[in-house]
């Protein structure tokens, strides 16, 4: 019998062969639809009380947020920080606080669902 683990490793390698790491790793970005499931923990966390997906309110539009951070191999992990821990002076005069109720699991799905908003 074989296991699931191998027959896990033995397509993880043969993707990884046929496509390249850098595709394997595009399969494992959510899609806008699937990312999509994430707005009811943005609004449940308040974050759609400073931030809109196409317009400026308080804080940057998401949009605008997915713009500047397109392309940059760490956007995850800096929007992930900035939703936990805050942030001052990336897009104007009001700080943006930290978010003390969201988990590290739950900021890194919002950073990952922002990212996907790009226009």
């Amino acid at each position: 019998m074989i296991s699931r683990t191998s027959i896990d490793t033995r397509l993880a390698r043969t993707l990884r062969t046929a496509l390249g790491t850098s595709s394997i790793a595009l399969l494992l970005v959510p899609s806008a639809s699937a990312a999509g499931d994430v707005l009811p923990l943005a609004r449940q966390k308040t974050c759609m009380s400073c931030h809109a997906l196409d317009r400026k309110m308080v804080g940057p539009a998401y949009q605008d947020v997915a713009a500047r951070y397109a392309g940059q191999p760490d956007a995850v992990a800096r929007l992930t920080q900035t939703i936990m821990q805050g942030g001052r002076g990336n897009w104007g005069p009001v700080p943006m606080p930290p978010s003390p109720r969201v988990t590290q699991v739950e900021a890194d799905q919002l950073a990952r669902w922002i990212l996907s908003l790009q226009p």
